[in-house]
């Protein structure tokens, strides 16, 4: 069997040191302004050697993985797939890998994932949260590894957050559809009690309230197959003739919806207009578009990983919990204009 070669011995052949073979390994030549040209002679000098360092003696060396855990409420989502290519891609960039899982917004899912990686030493956790999950998240806090929530937060855990405005942007929209003439706005949204949802509730019932119009609210189960929230939709629709206007608290209800509005004949927005939270392509390429309200992903995902590392390499300036909240932006389209 061929002798597997280490770290200190390719720093030998290559007259580095053993630290500077480390970092360029890690993704963090140029953090550490190490030169191009020793670092592409290291990169080959590895590659035509077929050298692999060895993780777990680094783990028993430093006590650390560099693996951090994300855990998202689906990774086919769109807005959560685009979150963990970013963060995965400025995770690499610092020298820390990515191990990522989708919850399924199950409580007994999300605590078997996070003993999972409780086994694999993750260094660090970033969590979207299903309910049901206190006292496991305050045992992280109480192990004293980095943990962070976004999309939504606990409320009475001391955990950062990195979330959008949730209610002032399911308000501002609510507004619009106010301003352009639509009296029977309703509310699809999902049966939760997780913070996003909550406050996108809220901003839709306050505003109308203010405005001396009724509401309209249908929750639907997280587990509800697609077929099934259509029917859910459709039949919304047929009790309530009087609607002229459809919110949806998540891009993929939106999407259920436009099926259920196409199986029932409507015109948008001659019979009802649509607005949609979490904006994707498709709602800018259906025809006639489709209103929705864009998340920051960009920011949201830099905030979330700066945050992070800056926790993971002791270098973060605020010793206090918190909450970042950033503005979402709205993208006015055809089905909310009369």
């Amino acid at each position: 069997m061929k002798k597997k070669i280490s770290l200190i011995e390719v720093a030998q052949q290559l007259e580095v040191s053993p630290t500077t073979v480390s970092f360029i390994l890690n993704g963090r030549a140029k953090e550490k302004r190490i030169s191009d040209e020793i670092r592409d002679r290291v990169l080959k000098y590895v590659d035509e050697i077929g050298y692999k360092p060895n993780s777990l003696a680094r783990s028993l060396r430093t006590g650390k993985t560099y693996i951090i855990g994300l855990m998202v409420e689906s990774i086919s989502d769109p807005f959560f797939s685009s979150i963990a290519r970013n963060i995965e891609e400025r995770a690499y960039k610092s020298g820390y890998k990515i191990l990522y899982s989708s919850t399924a917004n199950s409580t007994e899912k999300t605590k078997e994932l996070l003993r999972i990686y409780d086994e694999r030493h993750v260094d660090a956790y970033i969590i979207a949260p299903p309910e049901g999950i206190e006292d496991e998240l305050k045992t992280l806090i109480e192990s004293g590894k980095p943990v962070m929530l976004f999309d939504r937060y606990i409320k009475d855990l001391n955990i950062d957050a990195v979330i959008v405005d949730n209610y002032k942007s399911t308000s501002v929209a609510i507004k619009h559809l106010i301003d352009q003439g639509f009296k029977n706005i309703a509310f699809i949204t999902l049966d939760s009690l997780q913070s996003q949802m909550s406050e996108r509730l809220i901003g839709y019932e306050k505003t109308l309230i203010d405005a001396g119009l009724p509401q309209y609210v249908k929750e639907i189960s997280y587990d509800s197959p697609p077929e099934k929230v259509i029917a859910h939709i459709e039949s919304f629709l047929q009790r309530r003739p009087e609607i002229d206007c459809l919110v949806f608290g998540t891009n993929y209800l939106g999407v259920y919806g436009l099926k259920a509005i196409a199986k029932l004949g409507l015109s948008i927005p001659q019979d009802i207009g649509v607005l949609v939270f979490d904006d994707q392509d498709l709602f800018e390429l259906h025809k006639p578009s489709i209103t929705a309200i864009e998340q920051p992903i960009d920011q949201l995902s830099d905030q979330i990983i700066t945050m992070m590392l800056a926790k993971l390499n002791g270098t973060s300036k605020s010793k206090k919990v918190q909450t970042i909240v950033l503005p979402t932006k709205m993208n006015v389209r055809q089905s909310s204009v009369k």
